[in-house]
């Protein structure tokens, strides 16, 4: 175990005794590591200005309590440090996962579900527009370029604004970054993890998201779909999931950028990026887009 690791484990109660050897996991910007029955994360520097540990660990545990992820065994609000149960017998999901286990995207949209009508609430809200203006807020003081037409991009995306503040969804505790490695699959059912960007938000986000994150097809989407509502979504519930396929891209690219600017190694995030805006303005100037967004727009 590195001296990093075992000086952190020193201070943390539930890990008290732990005398084994610290197996490395992955993860973009955090350490995350297997001790026993446990995994311990450590956050990545430079998180700090874009992610509230006190919220993360508020939602942890109560994502815990609502069934879905595993318990919490320590968290620390202000270091950000968390500690939570090991499940057995899982595996980590992929897109290549995703379309090779029989079922997965309707397990993971279940999952979905179960968090969504739970009787939770989290500390934070996730709004997709305050959230592009933060990031840019954050990118300004950076030595980083914007991809070419992304002002632009938001200015179009004003109509998506709009329209969702005329028909806003009510808010139920939500995920918000349903990465596909943040899905644990045994084959019967999903749990999820890292709450990082957690809050009260439209659960259409969390399914429009998971759909680019995996790379869903119209089969995969229809399978996510009839899951989640027990037979065919209602028109608008769809038409929000399909506007959130393009808007979480373009949220996502300026969460690349930090990462550039930040000097994360994990990843070519300026290729990260720019292959997000890119798929973000071909999924706007698809006409299912617009069609979606007329039945947005009511």
């Amino acid at each position: 175990m590195q001296d990093d690791i075992a000086a952190v484990v020193r201070g943390i109660p539930a890990l008290q005794g732990w005398q084994g050897q610290a197996e490395r996991l992955g993860g973009l910007t955090n350490r995350v590591y297997r001790l026993g029955e446990a995994i311990l994360r450590i956050p990545g520097e430079g998180t700090a200005e874009y992610i509230d540990r006190g919220n993360e660990a508020v939602a942890a545990e109560a994502a815990a309590r609502a069934g879905v992820s595993p318990a919490v065994l320590h968290a620390d609000p202000v270091s950000g440090v968390m500690v939570t149960r090991f499940i057995p017998e899982t595996v980590t999901m992929t897109p290549e996962s995703f379309r090779l286990r029989p079922g997965a995207p309707g397990r993971a949209a279940l999952v979905l579900r179960q968090l969504h009508r739970s009787d939770e609430r989290f500390p934070a809200r996730f709004e997709l527009f305050a959230m592009i203006d933060d990031y840019l807020r954050i990118l300004s003081g950076k030595d980083v370029a914007l991809p070419e037409g992304y002002h632009a991009v938001v200015a179009e995306a004003g109509a998506v604004r709009a329209a969702l503040a005329r028909h806003p969804a009510p808010l139920v505790p939500c995920h918000c970054d349903p990465l596909c490695e943040n899905f644990l699959d045994t084959g019967h059912r999903m749990w999820i993890v890292d709450w990082e960007y957690s809050g009260m938000n439209d659960p259409m986000w969390d399914l429009g998201d998971l759909s680019v994150e995996a790379g869903f097809g119209p089969a995969e989407d229809e399978e996510m779909l009839a899951a989640y509502f027990d037979g065919l979504p209602p028109p608008q519930d769809r038409a929000r999931m399909v506007i959130y396929k393009a808007m979480c891209d373009l949220l996502w690219t300026l969460w690349g950028l930090i990462q550039l600017a930040n000097g994360n190694p994990a990843d070519d995030f300026r290729a990260y990026a720019d292959g997000r805006f890119a798929r973000c303005r071909t999924l706007m100037a698809e006409p299912d887009f617009a069609h979606h967004l007329t039945v947005l727009q009511g």
